[in-house]
């Protein structure tokens, strides 16, 4: 079949632009994507009833359970036809305006045909669509992490480790306040943009999606007064954790909602891809600002242009473009976290509409991503500007010269060195004139003469290539 649209005719540059990096995010977030979770969810809830001792529903054949495990994953002429029953009508179906009821007619008419026809009053029997909804994003939401986040985020933690370890070694001058500070190294700026990341990675790694499947107000009215000897609520635990085999993001049953499930675990698993988005983003721009000052060096693309009219110009297009797409990110899992929770009495439909956007959010990340990983991947140390600026700033070993007076009991050591330093042009020379004077002991003045901004570093090196937090 044809597409519907060239990819340049969308509106949204999530799929149009930025479609060569989101393309696998469409299998799990799409509309055909949720039309199948949804048909996953019911295929799974029928074939639960006729496992039930006490469910009135024979069980079923191999044969007939490898049908119902087909239509986990429909074809687009399949999709197709659920969204025409949907919006206009389809075979015997008038329009249902409904989303979830087209799935379950679509779904009995797949069963009319086969010897599966004399259950089919059984699909979607005692569920509301939020028992279906809920199940179908819980899912979506787990495969979007596990199979495209991931990855993703693996990959920029390794390329951290490997720029770590790399420019470990480089001395760098600190900058607090926009002023230079305490030197450190490049390759230990790198290490802790890895260590915050995996701290975040270790939660979405555990993390438990809950969902719910307990009808129309979350009381199991319809399921209790059918088969009121059922124990409906270990039915639904049970029905809820047998989609956690195989599975990396796993669902946690919630057996006490309202018709909703109350969101509160997505709001949590936004909240984490925030952190996390807030990192690249923070990443992104000390990478912009390294490259300004021309600490970090960018490999030009070959065939690239950097300016319609400057020819010189190498701009940090992807570490923009990943500040860009994860702030984009952020704005609407803020939005998420914030909307979602609130739902009024048992039910309003608010949080049905603002649901279909996770993929979007999911792509600007997918998107940040990959462009902080294009950035790393071009970027070099420059040691040479990196040591100019370092040693043109010998204030910076006033901490150690004050610090270890201090510790040898000289006078007011910090107020000495602020009245030499705070504020003025201070060179190498006149730091080492100012020590010469001073009323200490040989060992003590060769310790301080000693020290240069380039090896007052710290343990900078053994941090930087250290592992694990």
């Amino acid at each position: 079949m044809e597409p519907l649209f060239h990819r340049l005719q969308l509106i949204c540059p999530v799929d149009g632009r930025y479609g060569r990096y989101t393309e696998p995010l469409g299998s799990i977030f799409s509309e055909m994507g949720l039309i199948k979770y949804r048909t996953r969810v019911e295929a799974s809830y029928l074939q639960a009833l006729s496992r039930h001792p006490l469910v009135p529903v024979r069980t079923f054949s191999r044969g007939e359970n490898r049908f119902l495990n087909s239509l986990h994953n429909l074809t687009l002429d399949q999709v197709i036809i659920v969204k025409a029953i949907e919006t206009k009508g389809y075979g015997k179906h008038e329009k249902t305006n409904h989303d979830v009821k087209a799935v379950e007619y679509f779904f009995k008419d797949e069963l009319e045909a086969t010897s599966l026809s004399d259950v089919m009053e059984w699909v979607h029997f005692a569920l509301t669509s939020e028992d279906v909804n809920n199940l179908s994003y819980a899912l979506m939401l787990g495969d979007g992490v596990a199979q495209v986040l991931l990855p993703l985020l693996d990959r920029i933690s390794k390329k951290l480790r490997l720029l770590a370890k790399k420019f470990s070694r480089i001395p760098m001058l600190g900058v607090t306040h926009g002023q230079p500070a305490s030197p450190t190294t490049l390759g230990k700026e790198f290490r802790v943009f890895k260590a915050r990341l995996d701290r975040e990675l270790k939660y979405l790694r555990k993390f438990r999606i809950r969902a719910k499947l307990n009808g129309a107000t979350g009381n199991f009215n319809a399921h209790q007064v059918a088969f009121p000897d059922v124990d409906w609520r270990r039915f639904s635990k049970n029905f809820i954790n047998q989609f956690n085999r195989g599975r990396a993001i796993k669902l946690q049953p919630n057996l006490i909602t309202t018709q909703i499930e109350s969101h509160d675990t997505l709001a949590e698993l936004f909240g984490i891809l925030m952190r996390i988005n807030t990192i690249i983003i923070d990443c992104s721009t000390d990478m912009w600002e390294y490259i300004s000052r021309n600490w970090l060096v960018q490999i030009p693309e070959p065939g690239t242009t950097g300016s319609s009219t400057m020819p010189h110009k190498v701009n940090p297009i992807d570490f923009e473009n990943a500040e860009g797409r994860a702030g984009l990110a952020n704005a609407l899992l803020g939005f998420f976290c914030q909307m979602l929770p609130v739902s009024r009495l048992q039910r309003h439909l608010s949080d049905s509409t603002v649901s279909r956007e996770f993929g979007v959010a999911f792509g600007d990340c997918v998107i940040a991503y990959n462009s902080l990983l294009k950035g790393l991947s071009k970027i070099d140390a420059n040691p040479k500007q990196i040591s100019y600026d370092l040693e043109h700033h010998p204030e910076v070993i006033a901490e150690a010269v004050q610090t270890v007076l201090r510790a040898e009991g000289y006078p007011l050591p910090y107020e000495a060195l602020k009245a030499l330093t705070k504020g003025k042009r201070v060179t190498l020379h006149r730091i080492h004139k100012f020590i010469n004077k001073l009323q200490i002991s040989r060992k003590v003045r060769s310790k301080l003469l000693k020290i240069t901004p380039s090896n007052y570093i710290g343990l900078a090196v053994e941090i930087a290539e250290q592992e694990g937090e």
